[in-house]
């Protein structure tokens, strides 16, 4: 069997077209080869899919970089590489990144000269015969524009290999001496915002993006809502990226020549970053990273995208966002935005170094349509307030500014003046503010905001010549002061670093300090985390720290824990402060309430060149029915906290039953906890709107699970919202370690997924708890479609929301798309019940 080792995204590129596709690294025994599958645009399923060619690594494969028109090389912009095998030629352009370096990497690891396992010819896939030298893998200066450096020029003495300890100590001395060899510099930068409704661009955007005489150096342009279609959301395609990608291109300022340094988009959410030419070699490390948090949390259709790079040696992270709409979902904004700091972390080149996150770049450039709107307004006076232009007035109401004066939000960022009219809602193709149904009240639902001590603001405005969307566009223009590198000054410093350290080599041993070394959690409940920390003190010495495996273990630490950071550098005399987190999920609850695995585990901090110290970690876990089989929670008719650990753990490990003969005590229909939730939806929730696609609210899913699992409360309605209500109905499901068809039915599910009377059979045969939990589900979705004409639900959607629920999810056997209603929704299992 071929063994995948690597596969990166790629798009062909014969004559003007370009296809999408996957180009994979496969090897089997001493056979190595590259392959190219392509796909359909809005690919479903496999078949979508194909296998467009194959090129054998033998004696004349090649690997060419493509040089880009006019040989400008942008260390961060995607690549045109020519690959050839005997007499197979491929042209294919892949995106920049960490991915693609490994890829890569991956092939010249492999197909090095030299390498004896290198290839041999596949007789299936071609008549060249045997390989009779070793391959060549041939790059045109280099295959992929090294970014691992900054492009400054002095700072490429640097080893670009997995920092060793030396290596490591180098460069933190350096970034303590910057001030020594770096000056300031100012570059002007152009950052604007735009959430264009849906709408193709209609004329030139010059209006928006040029609007300025002195032409900008950096241009950061980010839309919303490009494309508001079903196929956007779900596949994450669309065609209005390349016209709106056009339309910016061609808008450009005149006065400057530029290159595309990077986009990135994610549903309707696009990011387009440019630089002048002749600027494009001194921006380095680029990278993109997306997050969404709409629905679930984590659907597309919200949520941010950003990219970072270095310029010169100043670190730029520039975030585009959408946030949750609405006046009263302010608070829910606040935590979109928490959320994206807290997920959007960006992979550095060099192996083994630290992720980074979005504030850890000397400046930071957000934008988006962040909907932040007027508190409890009347539209007739804030009317009032813009026709005699006292937007300070209006101000004081705007959202933002009140959430951020409250330290809630965007801490350490800062805003310009705004003394512009609310780019919030026009009738599109006008400059009247909307008379439609729902009247919206005018709001400076778009917005800028930086971080940065070297950032200052030159214009903040928005631009009401453009009328094709129901928002305007908005601008800023910064003078951003980067630090640019003196050679002379910068090989001086490196030099004397150099030599301080060849006078400190000694024998000397590292050795460090922790404040603790025992830790104990308690009452530790399910899906939430519970912290511990510590601070490791270091000597004179300067160490490597890592915590590193026990002997016959794979990882440093049980699923349930995880140390943050696992890894790092100390100078001497400093210290660091360890993160210890605990959270118990779907894949650890189930041992926990059984009692089969304890919260125990030992760490092994291991210093390099030193000694090993050891960690205990210890606690308690309270059962929940969190994690619980279906069976073992028919069979408890008391609240999980209130039984004996012996009851639970032979309840949790008694084999699925088929019938109720085990115990003379007849089990429930249906588990306790999950009758609590269905019912309190059935009779609060069947018209409510946005069911299964709005995330719930944490605080609210902690009460849910404690009254639960402890029944201090038999009804759930007062004191939980519809929203965390059904959040926590999936969270339980998703947690069960037997999914409600049972693993051992998922091919014959699949099999019979076109005909009801098969797809009565399988579910006839499940174990009895089972069936009864499948048919009490199908009949609250049942219920809540009678009602789509209030709650907007339909089998497609209600399809969709279970199915991100991951494969554990009750309906883990409908997880294609095409069984769930896809393109043939009466061939789906869940239609023929539903």
């Amino acid at each position: 069997m071929w063994l995948q080792a690597q596969k990166v995204q790629a798009y062909m590129v014969p004559d003007s077209a370009v296809t999408e596709g996957w180009l994979g690294f496969s090897f089997l025994a001493r056979l190595c080869r590259l392959c190219l599958y392509t796909h359909r645009r809005m690919a479903i399923t496999a078949e979508d899919v194909c296998l467009d060619r194959v090129l054998l690594i033998q004696e004349g494969f090649a690997v060419e970089e493509v040089p880009p028109e006019n040989n400008l090389q942008i260390p961060g912009s995607d690549v045109t590489v020519q690959v050839t095998s005997g007499g197979a030629s491929l042209l294919v352009r892949l995106p920049f990144g960490s991915h693609t370096q490994t890829f890569l990497r991956e092939v010249r690891r492999r197909c090095s000269p030299g390498k004896k396992d290198a290839t041999a010819a596949d007789p299936e896939q071609s008549a060249a015969g045997e390989v009779t030298g070793a391959p060549r893998l041939k790059t045109a200066n280099k295959m992929v524009p090294s970014s691992s450096v900054p492009a400054s020029g002095p700072t490429q003495g640097l080893s670009t290999r997995p920092c060793g300890l030396r290596d490591t100590l180098v460069k933190s001395l350096l970034k303590q001496k910057e001030s020594s060899y770096t000056h300031l510099q100012n570059f002007r930068f152009f950052v604007g915002t735009y959430n264009v409704n849906g709408q193709s661009p209609r004329g030139s955007l010059r209006p928006w993006l040029s609007q300025d005489g002195e032409p900008p150096d950096i241009y950061c342009v980010g839309f919303q809502e490009l494309d508001l279609s079903k196929e956007a959301f779900f596949f994450n395609d669309t065609p209005k990226e390349e016209e709106w990608f056009k339309a910016v291109t061609e808008s450009l300022h005149p006065g400057a020549k530029y290159a595309k340094v990077k986009l990135v988009r994610l549903v309707g959410i696009l990011l387009l970053l440019y630089v002048r030419t002749e600027l494009a070699m001194n921006i380095s490390e680029v990278e993109a990273e997306t997050v969404g948090t709409g629905i679930m949390g984590r659907m597309g259709n919200k949520g941010g995208v950003a990219i970072r790079f270095q310029f010169h040696n100043s670190t730029v992270c520039v975030v585009n966002a959408h946030l949750a709409a609405h006046p009263e979902e302010y608070e829910r904004r606040n935590q979109e935005v928490r959320d994206i700091c807290a997920r959007m972390q960006f992979h550095p080149l060099e192996p083994g170094c630290p992720l980074l996150a979005i504030k850890e770049h000397d400046v930071v450039l957000w934008l988006g349509d962040l909907n932040y709107r007027l508190e409890e307004q009347d539209m007739e006076r804030v009317k009032k307030l813009i026709q005699t232009q006292d937007f300070q007035a209006l101000h004081q109401h705007d959202q933002l500014k009140i959430q951020r004066e409250a330290k809630l939000v965007f801490e350490g960022f800062q805003e310009g003046e705004i003394s512009f009219q609310p780019t919030y809602k026009y009738n599109p193709g006008s400059d009247d503010w909307d008379d439609s149904a729902e009247c919206r009240v005018p709001a400076w639902c778009d917005r800028i905001l930086w971080s940065g001590k070297t950032v200052s603001l030159l214009s903040y405005q928005s631009h009401m010549a453009l009328k094709n969307s129901d928002h305007k566009p908005v601008s800023a223009i910064f003078d951003v002061g980067v630090k640019v590198v003196d050679k002379k000054s910068y090989c001086k410093a490196f030099e004397g670093i150099v030599r301080s350290l060849d006078k400190m080599e000694n024998a000397s041993i590292p050795s460090v300090t922790l404040s603790k070394r025992e830790f104990l959690f308690k009452d530790v409940k399910y899906l939430q985390l519970q912290v511990e920390s510590f601070t490791i003190s270091n000597g004179p010495v300067p160490c490597q720290f890592e915590f590193i495996s026990k002997p016959n273990e794979d990882a440093y630490c049980k699923p349930w824990l995880i140390a943050k950071p696992s890894k790092g550098f100390l100078m001497p005399d400093s210290e660091v402060v360890i993160a210890l987190e605990l959270c118990v999920n779907k894949s650890t609850a189930t041992a926990l309430n059984s009692g089969e695995e304890k919260l125990e585990d030992i760490l092994v901090l291991h210093l390099d060149r030193g000694k090993d110290y050891f960690l205990s970690v210890s606690g308690n876990y309270l059962p929940s029915c969190f994690g619980c089989p279906i069976q073992t929670l028919c069979y408890m008719k008391e609240p999980i906290r209130e039984m004996l650990p012996e009851a639970i753990r032979e309840l949790t490990l008694m084999p699925l039953l088929t019938d109720d003969a085990f115990w003379e005590e007849k089990p429930l229909d249906v588990p306790k906890e999950l009758w609590m939730m269905v019912d309190l939806l059935c009779r609060s929730a069947c018209h409510q709107e946005g069911l299964f696609q709005q995330p719930g609210l944490r605080p609210e899913f902690e009460q849910i699970r404690d009254w639960l699992d402890t029944g201090t409360l038999d009804v759930l309605g007062p004191v939980a919202s519809n929203h965390s209500v059904a959040e926590a109905l999936l969270l339980f499901l998703e947690s069960l370690p037997e999914p409600v068809v049972c693993y051992k039915s998922y091919r014959s599910s699949l099999e019979c997924a076109n005909s009801y009377e098969m797809s009565s059979q399988v579910i006839s045969m499940l174990p009895k708890c089972h069936q009864n939990v499948f048919h009490y589900l199908v009949a609250f979705l049942r219920e809540l479609l009678k009602h789509t004409g209030k709650n907007h639900l339909d089998v497609n959607v209600l399809g969709k929301e279970i199915r991100m629920r991951d494969k554990a999810t009750c309906f883990r056997t409908w997880s294609s798309p095409v069984l769930l209603g896809g393109r043939d929704r009466k061939n789906s299992v869940l239609y023929q019940y539903a």
